[in-house]
């Protein structure tokens, strides 16, 4: 009996304290802190923000804006903490803390934005707006000795250095994609890791070496003070590829839809304000370097920089969004349209296998946010809660507009004649039925898409070149070479593709086989 006593006794002390250790672990991880955050709060002040907003990003100087103090201070004014987060342009990982809630809004070119979600397999963030499109920051460099034309990187020896997973990746997909080199190596790329050792192998590289580099500025001007280097391309010569877009995290836009609109506003008119003031977007830029660590930028490279940026106003947005039509929108493609082509780019290089959007493009962007600052006649010049009469709100309407590529100017035929060649358009054949200049169905539907993809080199002019077999007459042959030629570029005519870029000929009788019944499609440039 006294053993039985002593056995219940230990089990109780036992009892007693294991439940002791539970009250104290309690203690220590749940009332502590609390009476730990209540005398922090009973010791402190109110703070002067209501909402948090969690933004990555990289070191891109096009979003020097998204990090200037007057953002933030923008921002803070209407109680948000804006806190950009640089994660070293990982996008798959930047799409992946957007999936996990880790972070609320953040910046991608949309080609980036399409790979990480096709990555993650799928789009937990949607596009709210469009910061910027580079117009010459990025460019393709070549040595005028090896690669004076684009058209000879049409060669098996021929390689590409560039940085992956880079807007400089994308410019060299875009290019592979449009252009005829088929003779290209399937392992094209050289692959650098960042600018400056893109710089440096460009830099180590023969004259005569068959290789072209796709950098982004300052590295493009420190190329081109090489002997003989030269661009071949840059990004100015083309339109809605390399666009860079800020997101939202799909549960954040749903739950706070007032603070990612106030981020959008305070964005837009604080990037005004920057454009309006002249000089203040190379300080901006500038100091911007500065706060990231990179290496530090002279103003000439600043002025470089920020000529090679074309940051987007509220009104172009309003464009991209297809909440302007018709001749307000000018030639500013829509959402939809640049994602289509940004798609039909990765599949056709093999960047991706499978179009992860398909007909869905439109649900990767959110237009109602927007809309609703249209309806309401948000502008930027406009501060909060002023009310403006009807003249000062016309001023303001008048402080922004939709800009529009510069249209080429007609050439004299001694002009076309003096074209310096690009390359030839990658397009399915044109074929005709045997000795006639009858298009087949299949080829006006070629016609109607090239025709588009012309709509995105606006820089370039195109001679539509029309090809016949040897045999038979030699005037009839030439003859029906140039009706072949005209045939196809009346198409792109009537599909949007000003006559003054075209112009039609007929090419000398060929043993081409099939190919001798074609057209082909070769853009040329006056001067770079």
């Amino acid at each position: 009996m006294a053993k039985r006593s002593a056995t219940g006794i230990l089990l109780a002390t036992m009892i007693w304290l294991i439940l002791a250790g539970i009250l104290a672990i309690s203690a220590k991880f749940l009332l502590l802190p609390h009476f730990k955050k209540d005398l922090i709060r009973q010791t402190g002040s109110d703070s002067r923000y209501e909402h948090q907003v969690v933004l990555a990003a990289d070191s891109f100087s096009g979003y020097c804006v998204l990090r200037s103090p007057k953002m933030a201070e923008a921002l803070a004014s209407r109680g948000i903490l804006l806190s950009v987060q640089d994660d070293q342009a990982d996008y798959t990982g930047r799409m992946a803390n957007l999936k996990d809630r880790q972070v609320d809004m953040a910046v991608f070119t949309v080609d980036s934005f399409i790979l990480a979600g096709n990555q993650i397999g799928e789009f937990p963030a949607t596009i709210v707006l469009v910061i910027d499109e580079t117009r010459g920051a990025d460019a393709m460099v070549s040595y005028s000795q090896s690669v004076p034309h684009l058209e000879d990187l049409n060669h098996p020896q021929a390689r590409v250095i560039l940085t992956r997973n880079s807007p400089s990746e994308f410019l060299a997909r875009t290019v592979i994609a449009h252009f005829n080199l088929p003779q290209l190596r399937q392992d094209w790329i050289w692959q650098a890791d960042g600018a400056e050792d893109a710089y440096r192998k460009f830099k180590s590289a023969r004259p005569s070496d068959r290789v072209a580099c796709v950098l982004w500025e300052p590295y493009v001007s420190k190329a081109l003070s090489l002997p003989k280097a030269q661009i071949l391309l840059d990004s100015s010569k083309l339109t809605g590829y390399i666009v860079d877009v800020l997101v939202a995290e799909r549960h954040f836009l749903r739950e706070k839809p007032e603070v990612v609109r106030a981020v959008l506003e305070e964005y837009l008119r604080v990037s005004h304000e920057y454009h309006t003031q002249p000089g203040a977007m190379e300080a901006l830029v500038m100091e911007d370097a500065k706060h990231i660590g990179g290496e530090p930028l002279t103003l000439i490279q600043a002025k470089k920089l920020v000529e090679g940026i074309e940051w987007k106003n509220t009104l172009e947005n309003y464009a991209y969004f297809r909440l302007l039509s018709g001749p307000e929108a000018k030639d500013v493609p829509r959402l939809e349209t640049i994602i289509s082509n940004i798609t039909d780019v990765l599949l056709k290089t093999g960047a991706i296998q499978k179009d992860p959007l398909g007909p869905n493009a439109h649900t990767i962007f959110y237009d109602a946010m927007l809309k609703q600052m249209k309806e309401e006649s948000f502008h930027p010049a406009r501060q909060l809660d002023v009310l403006q009469d009807t003249k000062n709100t016309r001023k303001e309407k008048n402080l922004e507009a939709v800009r529009e590529t510069a249209p080429l100017r007609q050439l004299s035929e001694q002009e076309w004649e003096r074209l310096s060649p690009v390359a030839q358009m990658r397009v399915e054949p044109i074929s005709f039925a045997r000795g006639t200049a009858r298009l087949h169905l299949q080829s006006l539907r070629e016609l109607e898409a090239l025709a588009k993809k012309l709509a995105s080199w606006p820089a370039y002019y195109i001679e539509v070149v029309g090809h016949t077999r040897m045999e038979g007459d030699k005037e009839a042959n030439r003859k029906l070479a140039q009706e072949r030629a005209d045939a196809a570029a009346a198409i792109l005519m009537e599909n949007g593709t000003p006559k003054h870029r075209v112009r039609a000929i007929a090419a000398p009788s060929s043993n081409l086989g099939l190919d001798a019944q074609c057209v082909t499609f070769e853009l040329g440039q006056l001067t770079y």
